[in-house]
């Protein structure tokens, strides 16, 4: 699982001709002015606007995660209901950086017993949309997850299939918003950027837009608020925990996403990081999700 808002965490497109050059065009735009930025070093001197200091942000929390290689950890998952029942789930989660491109993640579940053997595979893609693969041991088949399926619940969780894919920057438009005491009592003495990101591709996104804080002093996401198609605030996800790794790499022991809407929420809780375990391309492809343990 990779939940890149630990690394990166509008009205384009439609389809129509007229869409995709407006698109392009936008693009364009971005990527020069991403150009720009690598070459220069402090996010505030450089923004004008809202939206090229949004942009600004997004490329320095970027940046200081880039070249960790792989990662392997183990993740508890813990589901509740409105009425408050929980129930578990053991994963395990392997992720590979792809330089050029976005990573490769795999998810395997270990527990309870009627998920053991479930796993799924993604390929995140800075252009274009990704590509994800459930394998379902009791069909002993893989199954492709639709573009349009994408929004949906993962395994009856408040993470959507889209969530487990990592938030690469070309995908979304983005606009510094304020600055602001970091939210919750482990972040009281940080001061947090605010700012918005919008999906280009809002046909195949659940959400209109996500407003994040990131903290100004390690660009490590503090909490994400997600707005669905009707643009009413739909979920809220909260980092706890963060570890540095490797002297550089800022890990969070805990995600908690609760949805405001149906009353259930979902915990994650991280252990083992474990970095540079050798991991390579032929470890995630649709085989390799169907020998996974």
């Amino acid at each position: 699982m990779t939940i890149k808002y630990l690394r990166r965490n509008s009205s384009l497109k439609e389809g129509s001709s007229t869409g995709a050059r407006t698109v392009g065009g936008k693009m364009k735009k971005l990527l020069s002015f991403t150009a720009v930025l690598l070459l220069l070093p402090a996010v505030s001197s450089l923004a004008e606007t809202p939206e090229e200091k949004g942009l600004a942000i997004a490329i320095e929390a970027d940046k200081r995660d880039d070249g960790w290689g792989d990662l392997q950890s183990d993740m508890v998952m813990i589901l509740k209901n409105r009425h408050g029942d929980e129930s578990k789930r053991i994963i395990k989660s392997k992720t590979l950086e792809v330089q050029g491109d976005g990573d490769k993640s795999m998810s395997i579940f270990d527990n309870p017993r009627d998920v053991k053997g479930t796993a799924m595979l993604t390929f995140s893609h800075k252009v274009g949309d990704y590509d994800q693969w459930l394998y379902l041991p009791a069909l002993k088949r893989v199954k492709r997850i639709s573009s349009s399926n994408k929004s949906g619940s993962f395994m009856g969780s408040e993470f959507s299939y889209e969530d487990f894919a990592s938030r690469e920057i070309e995908k979304y438009m983005y606009k510094y918003i304020k600055d602001e005491r970091c939210p919750g009592d482990e972040y009281k003495e940080l001061t947090c950027f605010v700012s918005e990101s919008y999906p280009i591709d809002k046909k195949n996104s659940g959400y209109t837009k996500m407003v994040g804080w990131i903290d100004k002093k390690e660009y490590r996401s503090i909490k994400v608020e997600f707005y669905d198609r009707k643009s009413s605030h739909l979920k809220t996800l909260t980092f706890k925990g963060y570890k540095q790794y490797l002297g550089k790499y800022w890990r969070a022991d805990e995600l908690y996403m609760v949805n405001h809407q149906s009353g259930k929420s979902t915990k994650l809780l991280w252990k083992n990081y474990r970095f540079k375990t050798g991991l390579k391309k032929s470890d995630f492809n649709k085989n390799a999700l169907k020998r996974a343990r």
